[in-house]
């Protein structure tokens, strides 16, 4: 008989502990990245930082409209491909999923932005800089860097004024954000007075660059700019100490990683390498980001690649939004996301303009020696 009590007791503190579980809400955010292939590791990077943040939230506890909040990642892959990236979009839209960070490449999220519009699903890019993402007219495409006119534009300008270019080159991948930073690179060199000796092309999967470099060594360039990532521009770097060119060698967030000394074999001479980060705190804020650097180490045993930390203050921003609005529901708290001002993350102070981009956004401008990055300033 008393085992019989004892057993109903138990099946009682079980039923009441499970209905106690089951009042905490789920809250299911998306992140979309690169996971596999050529930039497998800032993907990768991206997703960690999106999962250090969901973790932390977990472990803290969130209570919004009065209830207990359980914060579950989605996480998906686009290899840096838009058809699997829209792919990653629809099955997102499908599971419901309360708001979406990502996607790493401009040209993955601008063609996922359209699906999470569709769906009434807020996202917010943590690396997307091509400037058409948010000039779409949709309401539910936020970005938390500088997009490609004010990044390529500042490069442009720090090429002519600062280093002091003569004839500066211009290589593009012909993805959307290669070519569009390429473009405004370009645009700033001739708004600084500067002159384009050239302009060739190649592709993000490419690994030979001998021709369109060769053609270039023709035009003597004392800067040559390439538009793309870090898996393209490190061989790149290797063929040009191949046939010769010392030019200065200058890129956007894409080749600005710690992985790039790697990618280029040992190649890259001190000082050869300019190129900026779409981001960048300095001064007392800087505290914020070293720390949240040395926690992201201890947590994953690796560091920062590039973007791990604004895909964090995303998720955070997200979050604020959410339980200022006391819904998690994305038509509740996608106007209070909107009107996003003030919040201090670990990148710096974050705030969106009537179209979703970051208001105020910096850049980092970074060289390298002895196979470290070096930051050189940040501007605004």
């Amino acid at each position: 008989m008393q085992i019989k009590f004892n057993a109903i007791v138990g099946a009682a503190v079980i039923l009441m502990a499970g209905s106690a579980y089951a009042q905490d809400m789920v809250v299911k955010i998306g992140h979309v990245g690169p996971t596999s292939g050529s930039i497998a590791h800032l993907g990768k990077d991206n997703e960690n930082g999106a999962r250090m943040a969901i973790d932390e939230l977990n472990a803290k506890g969130v209570t919004i409209g009065g209830k207990k909040i359980k914060f579950e990642l989605l996480a998906e892959d686009d290899a840096g491909d838009p058809k699997q990236g829209t792919a990653a979009a629809q099955k997102l839209a499908d599971a419901k999923a309360n708001g979406v960070i990502g996607h790493l490449n401009s040209g993955t999220t601008i063609p996922a932005s359209k699906i999470y519009s569709d769906a009434g699903i807020p996202q917010i890019s943590p690396s997307a800089t091509n400037p058409k993402y948010t000039r779409q007219g949709y309401k539910t495409t936020f970005r938390v860097v500088a997009d490609d006119v004010h990044l390529g534009g500042t490069l442009g300008k720090y090429a002519v004024k600062q280093l002091k270019g003569k004839s500066i080159a211009v290589i593009d991948d012909r993805t959307a954000y290669g070519q569009g930073v390429a473009d405004e690179f370009e645009k700033g060199v001739k708004s600084a007075g500067g002159k384009a000796v050239g302009r060739e092309f190649t592709n993000d999967k490419a690994t030979d660059f001998t021709a369109i470099l060769t053609s270039l060594k023709a035009k003597k360039p004392d800067i040559i700019f390439f538009g793309g990532m870090d898996a393209v521009a490190g061989p790149m770097l290797r063929q040009m100490k191949q046939l010769g060119i010392e030019a200065k060698f200058m890129g956007g967030d894409g080749i600005c990683t710690g992985e790039l000394p790697k990618l280029a074999a040992g190649t890259m001479g001190d000082g050869q390498v300019v190129c900026a980060e779409a981001g960048g705190v300095d001064g007392s804020a800087k505290k914020g980001l070293d720390d949240f650097k040395v926690a992201f180490k201890k947590k994953f045993n690796a560091d920062v690649q590039i973007y791990a930390p604004y895909v964090y203050d995303a998720v955070n921003v997200m979050v604020a939004a959410m339980v200022k609005a006391g819904s998690a529901e994305p038509a509740k708290y996608l106007p209070v996301l909107a009107k996003t001002d003030g919040y201090k993350g670990v990148t710096g102070t974050i705030g969106f303009d009537a179209k979703g981009d970051i208001k105020n956004g910096a850049l980092t401008l970074f060289t390298y020696k002895g196979g470290q990055r070096e930051q050189i300033a940040v501007v605004r």
